[in-house]
């Protein structure tokens, strides 16, 4: 009965429900993606690696002769392995969140007719493939005697590790140790599983997933040399990463050290990841944002309609309404506003979201987003009409009388 009331009276004020339900409209459609987007973002900050990232650190040098690679490795990890507290120092091709490495498209087979996307091949000393710290699922290590020199890329039919999410992907359900793939003219055989290795610019570039890398044995030489894995214990790294710079100068100094590539993983994770938290303090003050400006639009207007009413409430008043049945009519009105804003909301959400899948190669919103931001809503549509309803279920019969 109340209901019929409330949509009878809404009827004769279409333009101010129209234009409050529109805004509703829209707050739900940014709202939808603006939460989705900020989970995104979210999710990218806690990507798992697969590495020990806090013992890890990186050395960049460039400006050296080719021909004189192996002396360069030798001497700088043994300048490197001199500092107090360094572990381990291993020479690899890339690491995640810093500069890529080898990129190239995979074939699930040798005919060359199941394309299996684009993977980053990573490349390691023996020494290197164990400082990382994967964890190993399946399979094994390299043996001493599968490390090979570089070809044009990688070493020619070299084994490999896969991660988890690969070996998912190309073998579901069975084992992955023992399968290939096959690219740059080699066929690659599959001897371990590792649980994560991101790859170099994750959410960047080609890859379709985040562990879209492969791991291989390679011996150091001219297209292995310059970049030195280092490993030390976390609160002794920041220190040995400072002496790095003097100890490659003592024994190389020629070569140009990179300091902005010279830096430990976790800072090279910070700073791949400054414009994500950029962006997700952007969305939260989007979301803020929009929300106080629906939460006032919405007191506005109930203001207005209580004043609108004041005759007619007194009336009700008169007849034996209470104060608890003229807070629940302006709770109940609100809440149908809510809902048609809300449900074109739903439709302009997958709308925008269209958009940004066209546009920003952003995934489709999933269904659970729509309900948590029409309950947003919903709850805000109720704080902020309450502070009208209460005034209007505190106006007197007398009061309103004498009002109009």
């Amino acid at each position: 009965m109340q209901t019929g009331l409330i949509i009878a009276a809404l009827r004769k004020h279409r333009l101010a429900t129209l234009l409050i339900a529109l805004e509703i409209a829209l707050a739900c459609a940014v709202l939808c993606n603006a939460i989705f987007m900020l989970t995104e973002k979210g999710r990218a900050l806690n990507l798992d690696s697969g590495l020990a990232e806090s013992s890890l650190g990186i050395v960049q040098l460039s400006g050296f002769d080719a021909a004189q690679a192996a002396d360069l490795n030798a001497r700088v990890t043994g300048a490197l392995q001199a500092i107090p507290g360094v572990t381990s120092v291993g020479i690899i091709s890339a690491v995640p969140f810093g500069e890529p490495g080898v990129r190239a498209g995979v074939h699930t087979d040798e005919s060359g007719n199941v394309f299996g996307g684009v993977l980053d091949f990573y490349l390691g000393d023996a020494v290197a493939i164990q400082a990382l710290g994967l964890k190993l699922l399946a399979g094994r290590l390299p043996d001493a005697a599968e490390y090979a020199p570089i070809g044009q890329y990688v070493p020619a039919n070299a084994p490999i590790l896969v991660t988890r999410q690969l070996a998912e992907r190309y073998w579901p359900g069975e084992p992955a140790v023992g399968r290939s793939l096959w690219s740059m003219d080699s066929r690659f055989t599959v001897i371990g599983v590792v649980e994560h290795l991101a790859v170099s610019q994750p959410g960047g570039g080609e890859a379709l997933g985040n562990d879209w890398s492969v791991l291989m044995p390679a011996k150091p030489g001219p297209q292995l040399a310059g970049r030195y894995l280092v490993r030390a214990a976390p609160e002794a790294l920041p220190r040995v990463m400072a002496d790095a710079q003097r100890a490659v100068a003592a024994v190389a100094p020629d070569v140009v050290f990179d300091q902005a590539a010279s830096r430990t993983v976790a800072e090279l994770r910070a700073d791949y990841f400054h414009g994500a938290r950029l962006m997700m303090a952007l969305l939260a003050g989007v979301i803020v944002a929009l929300l106080g400006a629906t939460a006032l639009g919405i007191v506005g207007l109930a203001s207005y309609w209580v004043e609108q009413r004041r005759r007619q409430i007194g009336i009700r008043r008169a007849l034996g309404a209470t104060r608890r049945d003229i807070l629940r009519y302006f709770q109940l009105e609100n809440f149908l506003v809510v809902s048609l804003g809300v449900v074109v909301g739903a439709l302009l959400a997958y709308a925008f979201n269209l958009g940004l899948m066209r546009f920003y190669e952003l995934p489709r919103l999933p269904l659970a987003y729509l309900p948590i931001s029409a309950l947003a809503l919903w709850l805000l549509g109720q704080v902020a009409v309450l502070a009208p309803a209460l005034r209007a279920s505190a106006i007197m019969p007398v009061q309103a009388i004498r009002s109009a």
